[in-house]
């Protein structure tokens, strides 16, 4: 059996924000992945005061903050950035 095979029926959904590296945003998802991302990719959060980043909240399938002007889609997340990106 592939390890992987179980994960392909499940919808990712986002359980935890964490920035324990600098530049760098953790995501554990609710099947107890982890995904670290580059702050680099997501312009919006480079812009949250450091002291506001641990005040993030769920809306939807996405992530954001009060000083955030984006929604953080999941699919973002993943790698599928230019699908989701505001102009």
């Amino acid at each position: 059996m592939n390890t992987l095979e179980g994960f392909c029926e499940i919808t990712p959904k986002i359980k935890k924000v964490q920035f324990l590296i600098r530049g760098k945003m953790h995501v554990t998802l609710e099947d107890k992945r982890v995904i670290i991302v580059p702050l680099a990719a997501f312009p919006s959060i480079k812009k949250v005061p450091l002291n506001q980043r641990n005040k993030w909240y769920l809306v939807g399938g996405g992530v954001t903050w009060d000083a955030c002007p984006e929604v953080i889609h999941i699919e973002q997340i993943l790698g599928n950035y230019q699908k989701y990106k505001h102009t």
